[in-house]
């Protein structure tokens, strides 16, 4: 009797003592150095807010979509940043949990359109796809996104899959130069063939093109200002061209996967993406515009991302248009482009 007594009492008091298991938080993010700033800015000052952890799961925003699909109304992340095209399509699938601006101490200095339908994802941050090239190995600089057909640059370049953002996008932009419309794509599948067939890698994840770049085994790509400006600061040989038909605007957002168990939680790692603090830490970081309207860009950043007269050309294509278009497209794009 004294035997079980005293288990009883040890196993009490040990369950007395023993720490709470820490709340975990899992948040799907681009990778690279796009996830190394998102520990930086945000995921550090949200674990010493709240206690909580956070595990990061790294893809493109189609690897994400099509994640979310996949476990609908029982997903396997609580936070996903992902193109707003994409977030989108999966609100209009119902698999988008709204995010309520009330629970946000944020949400009052966020620029009114960063709001997606229904509040369904709210864009994060504005960046955009322009020309990335290495000025030891291009002396003049590119001034059109038809410089890519240029002979002087065979064999060295590389173009992003249609899975990513900056594949999609530089096709989109190709075909409007060559005439056709978001309910027309031939032109562009047409004009991008030669140049798919060509392609050192039709690259699904951004940071493949820092190997190229640093072998010089690429002299130029469709790729991103905020990537190419880390990779300066790291010593890489690398310059950012805005076409003159202007860039393409890509507006990264941050959604909240319906059926969430940590729905209360997420709502804080948003805000703590949307507040001042974790943008402008971001942007100074990350070479990326911001969406709260208290963050001041260093020159720095400002010469690199899309502002002023670049912003004003961005080409910022009609989430809705993409969500509707994009399966048919990539259905194309494996069956005429990347066969």
């Amino acid at each position: 009797m004294r035997h079980s007594l005293c288990s009883t009492t040890i196993a009490t008091a040990l369950i007395t003592v023993a720490p709470a298991m820490a709340q975990e938080l899992v948040v799907g993010s681009f990778g690279g150095s796009f996830a190394d700033n998102v520990k930086a800015c945000h995921v550090a000052a949200f674990e010493k807010a709240t206690g909580a952890k956070v595990s990061l799961k790294l893809g493109n925003s189609s690897q994400f979509a099509a994640a979310i699909r996949a476990t609908a109304g029982k997903p396997d992340m609580d936070v996903v940043f992902i193109d707003n095209s994409l977030a989108s399509q999966t609100h209009g699938e119902k698999l988008n949990e709204a995010i309520d601006p009330k629970k946000l101490k944020s949400a009052a200095d966020v620029i009114p359109t960063a709001w997606g339908k229904d509040n369904a994802y709210v864009v994060a941050m504005v960046s955009a796809t322009a020309l990335v090239y290495n000025p030891k190995l291009v002396k003049s600089p590119p001034t059109s996104w038809l410089d890519l057909f240029d002979p002087a640059y065979a064999g060295k370049y590389s173009i992003g899959d249609i899975s990513g953002t900056s594949g999609l996008h530089f096709l989109l932009a190709l075909n409007k130069i060559k005439g056709g419309t978001l309910e027309n794509i031939d032109p562009g599948i047409e004009a991008i063939k030669p140049l798919a067939k060509g392609s050192q890698t039709l690259y699904t994840q951004a940071d493949q093109l820092l190997a190229l770049f640093e072998r010089n085994e690429i002299a130029i790509a469709p790729w991103y200002p905020d990537r190419a400006g880390v990779a300066i600061d790291k010593g890489l040989s690398l310059a950012v061209a805005y076409p003159k038909e202007g860039a393409v605007g890509i507006l990264p957002a941050i959604m909240i996967p319906k059926g969430t168990a940590q729905a209360e939680l997420a709502h804080k790692f948003v805000d703590q993406v949307l507040s001042a603090e974790g943008q402008g830490c971001f942007s100074e970081r990350a070479y990326i515009g911001a969406v709260n309207t208290k963050v001041k860009l260093s020159e720095k950043v400002a010469k690199l991302v899309p502002n002023g007269a670049t912003l004003s050309k961005a080409w910022f294509i009609d989430p809705a248009i993409i969500a509707a278009n994009v399966a048919n497209w990539t259905r194309r794009w494996q069956r005429e482009v990347a066969r």
